[in-house]
Formats: structure tokens, C-alpha cells, sequence
């Protein structure tokens, strides 16, 4: 799914239905050329940048726990308030974004979080 981001990227813009948000899961979606990653954690719902800091692969085909999404390729698991690693291979981390959620659909801002 692709989203046009807003002039600047400092507006919220539509992604998707909360329900298409699998629970405790992810859902991949592109906002303008930036793949993001929908994560919903219990009640709560995070954007991160789609891709790991380490393989360059999708974070959003990883598992969502304990508040962390884990790269399916090499295990590397990431802070969804934070974008940082909690555990290797993973130094780096990667970018997190603004999210509301209203009426039922998601909202992401890709300005700074």
C-alpha cells in the first residue's frame, strides 16, 4: 500500500484501516519512496522505518513481542518507541514515526517523531 505523504512530510496521512493490522503483528506500507512497518503491540500501535539496520530487510514480516519487533533474518530485535536494537547482530537503530489513530484508520506522520 502507498500513501502521498503531505508537503514536507510533516503532516499526518492515512496508511490504512487499524483493522488491517494484524494484533501483535505488522503490516508493511510505503509513504512516499519510505517503506514503513505498522506494528500493533497490545492496545498500541508504532511506526518504524520498514527496514533493518543490519540486512536491509523487511521489519514488518518479523514477529511483534515484549514490546519489540524482531528481524526475521538474523533475530535482531528492535524497540518500537524507540527504533533502537535491544539485541545483536543490530547496532544501529532505525527511524521511528508520529502515529494517531481516528475513526478506526491509521495515521503517520513522517516528520520527526
Amino acid at each position: 500500500m502507498t500513501a502521498p505523504a503531505t508537503p514536507g512530510g510533516q503532516g499526518f496521512v492515512k496508511v490504512c484501516a487499524l483493522e488491517e493490522v494484524p494484533a501483535d503483528g505488522a503490516l508493511g506500507v510505503e509513504i512516499d519512496d519510505t517503506p514503513v512497518a505498522i506494528v500493533r503491540s497490545g492496545e498500541d500501535v508504532y511506526a518504524l522505518n520498514d527496514i533493518c539496520s543490519h540486512a536491509e530487510v523487511s521489519l514488518s514480516e518479523g514477529e511483534v513481542y515484549n514490546g519489540t519487533i524482531e528481524c526475521w533474518l538474523h533475530g535482531s530485535c528492535f524497540d518500537l518507541r524507540s527504533g533502537k536494537p535491544t539485541n545483536p547482530p543490530a547496532t544501529q537503530p532505525v527511524a521511528t514515526y508520529k502515529v494517531k489513530v481516528e475513526g478506526g484508520d491509521v495515521y503517520v506522520s513522517l516528520g520527526d517523531a
